[in-house]
C-alpha cells in the first residue's frame, strides 16, 4: 500500500510534468512501469517509472548517458538506460530531477504534443508475476 500510494503520487507529478505524453504500462515479470513518450510507440518513450515491491525508480531512456547531469544524479553505467531511485514521489519535485526530465523531452527523436490529450495504454501483462510484497 505504500508503495502504490508513492507510485499513484508519482505518476501524478509526472503527468504535470510531460503534458499530452502517452503512458505505456507494461506489468513486467520484475514490477510496473509506466514509460512516458510522445506516441504508442515504445521506441519513443523518453522516461519511465519503475514501480517495485520497495522502491521507485525514474528511468531515462536512450539519451541517458549524454544528458548534462551536474548533480550526477544518474547511476547506472549502461549505454541505453540510466535511473534515479526516489525516495518518495516529491524528488519528482526537485529542480535538477525536472530539468533531467524537460532535457530528455527536449531531445526525443518525436516532439511531444502538449496540446495532446493524455492517453494510458496498457501494452503488456507478463504471465509469469514475482510476488509483488516485500518479503520479510
Amino acid at each position: 500500500p505504500e508503495i502504490a500510494k508513492e507510485g499513484r503520487a508519482a505518476l501524478t507529478r509526472m503527468r504535470r510534468l510531460i503534458p499530452g505524453a502517452v503512458q505505456l504500462v507494461y506489468d513486467n515479470y520484475n514490477g510496473l512501469v509506466v514509460g512516458f513518450g510522445p506516441t504508442e510507440r515504445p521506441s519513443h518513450a523518453v522516461v519511465s517509472i519503475l514501480l517495485m515491491p520497495d522502491h521507485l525508480t525514474l528511468c531515462f531512456i536512450d539519451d541517458a548517458p549524454s544528458l548534462p547531469d551536474p548533480e550526477k544524479l544518474l547511476k547506472g553505467s549502461g549505454n541505453v538506460v540510466r535511473h534515479i531511485r526516489l525516495a518518495s514521489a516529491r524528488d519528482l519535485d526537485r529542480p535538477a530531477i525536472c530539468a533531467l526530465v524537460n532535457e530528455a523531452v527536449k531531445r526525443a527523436d518525436v516532439p511531444f504534443n502538449p496540446r495532446q490529450p493524455a492517453q494510458l495504454v496498457i501494452k503488456s501483462i507478463s504471465k509469469k508475476q514475482r510476488p509483488r510484497r516485500r518479503q520479510l
